[in-house]
């Protein structure tokens, strides 16, 4: 009986000795954890493990542009997004990033792929979302968002994938941009949404989320 006590112990104390070695995967304060770990283990809980979310509140970030994603993060990391997502959820869990985790994680979404989607708007929302898309509005001077984020929404460097996103997430991104200063990084969509209207945001909106299954 003493034997089995003894080797149970035994058995224990190794068990714990090796759970200290390990990197703590929610410590986000550690410099040791990879982007890979992080993206995993933290950022999956709320775009999903591969960057796919599930909640319309939060990004998809599968397939998303690396230098879009390095920007976004080192704002939330120094402060400048100001948006409401941004102090609720990104200030915290970005503060402690390395410039090395920050380039692995977003390598490491960049990578993923996106997953196809239910359609989230109505049809008649979608077709008028795809003109503005494609020509803008050009008697507001509302110039065609294929302009900067490509002929099929999938960006270009530190223009963003829109192609895919969450109806909620995009309508309230572009109402951020169009009535406050929450994103100080982006001087050139404060005036490209100044102009639109609460229907052309959801227009838009819903024709980019349902872009890749048209």
């Amino acid at each position: 009986m003493n034997t089995q006590r003894m080797t149970l112990l035994a058995a224990l104390v190794g068990l714990a000795a090796g759970c200290a070695n390990e990197p703590r995967s929610r410590n986000t304060a550690n410099p040791n954890l990879s982007g890979e770990t992080l993206a995993l283990q933290v950022c999956s809980n709320c775009h999903g493990p591969t960057g796919n979310s599930k909640s319309p509140n939060f990004p998809n970030l599968a397939g998303q542009q690396v230098a879009y994603l390095v920007a976004q993060l080192q704002g939330f990391k120094g402060q400048s997004r100001r948006d409401p997502a941004g102090y609720e959820y990104m200030w915290g869990l970005s503060h402690n990033l390395t410039d090395k985790q920050i380039q692995e994680l977003a390598a490491h979404f960049a990578a993923e792929n996106p997953e196809r989607q239910q359609v989230e708007g109505k049809a008649e929302r979608i077709e008028a979302g795809k003109g503005i898309f494609a020509a803008g509005i050009p008697d507001k001077g509302i110039p065609p968002c294929a302009s900067c984020h490509g002929v099929n929404g999938l960006g270009n460097a530190t223009f963003p994938r829109i192609a895919g996103q969450h109806v909620d997430y995009l309508v309230k991104q572009l109402s951020i941009f169009q009535r406050t200063n929450e994103r100080p990084a982006a001087t050139l969509m404060k005036t490209v949404a100044h102009n639109l209207t609460g229907n052309d945001i959801e227009n838009v909106a819903a024709y980019l989320q349902a872009m890749p299954n048209l």
